[in-house]
């Protein structure tokens, strides 16, 4: 049972909907074999019954194949499926002819078991066809033409006047039903898996949108001096081409200049590493929340600070999927904060592209090593905490705990919580659950507990 629940919450959303749409589509095939082609079989018929059986199960079995292909084409994974889409209803229209023929011939009496059989061949083989028409209007013409041919056929064979509108009523009302209910369901997953590709393109614009806003400012910060370097170095060759002692002073600058740049490449990159606590626990909520992730922060209350002042308070926002919180705390100092700040910005990335996450928990904390307060050993813990991790992932991420995989973004966590003597702890908690716990020690006592929590795929 566990192998088997594994393997179905280790499917992402649209992966889940499809599964349950085709085996919703192939599960009325089996319907239709167990109620049409089972009686059929058993009808007392003599040799009858079983060309009547093969028949229904031939209907059933290119029904589920052309319903498979179309749902393949309405995805754009394959071309359209005419052929098939031709052969069933040749098919279809055979089959509910033989029904309509043995009740004029009396072969089969029963009004009930001949609406059965009549049913089933035109409506299951309308439905089918259906998916593999184009247009709304291409669908309302089979429907009508179901409906009208049956009529037609019914009144050249001179059936009774109270069957030939049982069935007329019947097949227009079931049939349009089930059209409907097989071109919805198609329509629905294709939404479903349209969306999923605009949130995984979303992520990538955003990604993109951040390396282009780096560039400029890497652009800005370098550009003027590397002209200056190039300038200088030119007028220094001339110069020592000439045996003038200005050239040394001029090279001496170029130097000067160089380091200059180095400094202020560093700090672009710290900066562009840095993040506010504050700002990036609501960017987490807004994110998390927009993305349908229920979003809960914690802990806060009274140790984050942001521009207005502190932000407390935990709960539930947003349409009921965010989390209040506050950011930049009194009781931690201004570099702990940028570094938790970060483990955020991480974590929420990697629950937006890793996993099916339906839920998220960060959790901010002070506490002492033991897991009490404590004045003299104190430690400022974030924790980060999401459901819908896949099971392939969780390999990867024990390779994460242990340290051995080679991702640059925790290793980056890592690193800047090393300078501050931090640790980070990535592990799996079972039931399909991540956690990114981030500590990093206290040197002063604070004002009161707070606690974080990151929980990151």
């Amino acid at each position: 049972m566990s192998r088997l629940t594994g393997w179905w919450h280790g499917k992402s959303k649209p992966v889940k909907v499809e599964i349950y749409t085709r085996w919703s589509f192939y599960f009325l095939g089996v319907m239709e074999l167990a109620l049409i082609g089972v009686p059929s079989l058993t009808g007392g018929h003599g040799p009858l019954s079983g060309w009547l059986f093969l028949l229904v199960c031939l209907q059933a079995a290119l029904c589920c194949v052309l319903q498979s292909r179309a749902l393949d084409w309405r995805l754009g994974r394959r071309e359209r499926p005419v052929r098939l889409t031709v052969t069933v209803a040749v098919i279809s229209a055979e089959g509910t002819f033989v029904a309509l023929v043995l009740r004029s011939t009396d072969v089969i009496t029963d009004d009930s078991q001949n609406a059965l059989l009549l049913f089933g061949f035109a409506v299951f083989g309308l439905a089918s066809i259906t998916m593999g028409l184009r247009t709304h209007g291409q669908m309302v013409y089979a429907v009508l033409g179901t409906v009208g041919g049956t009529a037609a056929v019914s009144l050249a064979l001179s059936l009774p006047a109270r069957i030939i509108v049982a069935n007329t009523v019947g097949i227009a009302l079931a049939g349009t039903a089930l059209v409907f209910t097989y071109v919805f369901s198609a329509w629905l997953l294709k939404a479903v898996w349209d969306l999923d590709a605009a949130r995984e393109l979303q992520s990538r614009l955003a990604v993109a949108e951040e390396r282009l806003r780096f560039g400029r400012d890497l652009h800005d910060v370098m550009g003027r001096n590397l002209a200056v370097i190039a300038l200088k170095s030119e007028l220094a060759v001339q110069l020592a081409e000439r045996g003038r002692p200005e050239a040394v002073a001029q090279m001496t600058e170029v130097q000067r200049i160089a380091r200059e740049a180095q400094r202020e490449v560093r700090d672009v990159v710290r900066g562009y590493r840095a993040a506010d606590l504050h700002t990036e626990l609501e960017g987490a909520r807004g994110v998390l929340t927009a993305a349908g992730i229920d979003c809960l922060i914690e802990g806060a209350d009274g140790l984050v600070q942001g521009e207005d002042g502190p932000t407390g308070g935990a709960g539930r926002g947003g349409a009921g999927a965010g989390g209040r919180s506050g950011s930049g705390g009194r009781g931690l100092p201004a570099e702990v904060q940028s570094a938790l700040g970060w483990v955020v910005r991480e974590a929420t990335t990697n629950v937006l592209r890793h996993g099916d996450a339906r839920r998220c928990t960060v959790r901010l904390s002070e506490s002492g090593e033991d897991g009490q307060a404590d004045t003299d050993a104190r430690e400022a813990v974030l924790v980060v905490e999401n459901d819908g991790v896949p099971t392939d992932v969780i390999p990867s991420a024990e390779r994460v705990r242990n340290g051995s995989n080679g991702g640059s973004g925790l290793a980056g966590l890592r690193e800047r919580l090393a300078a501050l003597d931090g640790t980070l702890e990535a592990k799996h908690t079972g039931d399909g659950c991540f956690r990114l716990t981030a500590r990093v020690p206290l040197t002063a006592p604070g004002p009161g507990p707070v606690s974080a929590e990151v929980v990151a795929v």
